[in-house]
């Protein structure tokens, strides 16, 4: 059938034509964001999930949504090796940019600014990646100590006031918050904390993979009673049939049930799985309505893209003894795995590759569903390790 006329988008963050099985975790979020404009009690929000559910695109429409109901958002992604100063610092000089628009002369932006300019100044030297300029007087004692836990509550806090003068809020949206570093990660929830216990017009809605739970426990022992961790998982059965075959319906072709349960076995309802299966079904039928040998051709396909590219570039990241370790994982079968089994596999002590299994988490490729327990956080990589390679 016509490529230009496929519906399906796959991609990083991208938003699927059809956004299944996620409106109750909207409205939570809705419900959250406007509570704390309304100067009501409500607790931030972290979404917690493999890589392919689907994380990116609910952060990215909650944060659109609340936009148009005039909330002040602040859009950071958490690369590994950048700082939260150096990342915060520049979305934080838009935001209060933003609220000046609505009124410039109120005390609270002038002091949010110069607590901004303080913050940049005194943490310049110490996480040398802050790279945002500001024209702007800072002020003696306020968010300067270069201490980034005691100066972040400051800086928070100036924001939260200048939001409350507005009749509004500031929400962070922070997506991969795994990667912030946990010293910041602690000082970020600290700031969170205080501005929660002062009543500011101050939140949080995150992101991340599931180690983000045991993250901000170590970080602040508080954490699990700031936030609501809520599970972003595979689509059920009705939402992922929704998701697949909507799409092409608005185009007026169809799936044979055939072919739906074949892309369901491939894919295991995982949202950017359904997205891939569905453009290459699409492009390989000649007609509707899509069959099941169309669908098993759409898997060698989709398989072959995936491999140059979603799983590829997770792979080119990894040591020899990191890919060996994951190598490993993969002759167990899509896991979890108890740590030790994977050591056996390896004919080594568990206690010799427990770095390598470190240093994965820490990349975000593995996480610990349960003490001793190790998963991969990108579903299907077994059956990637085991095509690249093929033997051990």
């Amino acid at each position: 059938m016509d490529a230009r006329q496929n519906p399906y988008a796959p991609g990083a963050g991208t938003p699927p034509p059809e956004l299944a099985g996620r409106n109750d975790v909207v409205e939570r979020a809705a419900i959250a964001l406007d509570r704390i404009r309304a100067g009501r009690a409500a607790r931030s929000l972290i979404f917690y999930g493999l890589r392919g559910v689907g994380k990116t695109v609910l952060l990215n429409k909650i944060r659109l949504e609340a936009e148009a109901r005039g909330i002040a958002t602040v859009r950071i992604e958490a690369p590994e090796e950048r700082s939260l100063p150096a990342l915060l610092a520049p979305a934080l000089r838009t935001a209060l940019f933003r609220l000046r628009r609505i009124d410039a002369v109120k005390d609270g932006l002038s002091k949010a600014m110069k607590a901004l300019a303080g913050f940049v100044g005194a943490l310049k030297l110490k996480y040398n990646d802050i790279e945002v300029g500001l024209d702007l007087p800072a002020e003696d004692g306020l968010a300067d100590s270069g201490d980034l836990a005691t100066d972040l509550v400051d800086l928070i806090a100036a924001v939260g006031e200048a939001a409350a003068e507005r009749e509004t809020s500031v929400a962070l949206f922070i997506d991969e918050l795994q990667y912030v570093p946990e010293d910041q990660l602690a000082a970020l929830i600290m700031a969170l904390h205080s501005a929660n216990q002062a009543q500011l017009p101050v939140t949080m809605v995150a992101a991340g993979l599931p180690q983000l739970l045991a993250q901000t426990g170590r970080a602040k022992s508080y954490a699990e009673r700031l936030f609501e961790f809520v599970e972003i998982d595979r689509l059920d059965g009705p939402a992922a049939r929704d998701a697949l075959c909507v799409p092409a319906q608005r185009e007026a072709v169809a799936f044979t049930e055939g072919a739906i349960q074949e892309i369901f076995a491939q894919t295991r309802g995982y949202p950017y799985f359904l997205q891939e299966w569905g453009k290459h079904s699409w492009n390989v039928a000649d007609s509707t309505p899509i069959d099941r040998d169309d669908a098993v051709r759409a898997t060698d396909e989709a398989l072959a893209e995936l491999d140059a590219s979603f799983f590829r570039v997770r792979f080119d990241r990894l040591t020899p003894a990191e890919k060996a370790y994951m190598r490993a994982m993969a002759d167990l079968g899509p896991g979890p795995h108890r740590s030790g089994d994977i050591a056996d596999r390896l004919d080594r002590k568990v206690t010799t590759v427990a770095p390598v299994r470190n240093a994965l988490i820490t990349k975000g490729m593995l996480y610990s569903p349960a003490h001793g327990d190790t998963a991969f956080t990108v579903p299907l990589f077994d059956g990637f390790m085991q095509r690249i390679m093929p033997a051990r």
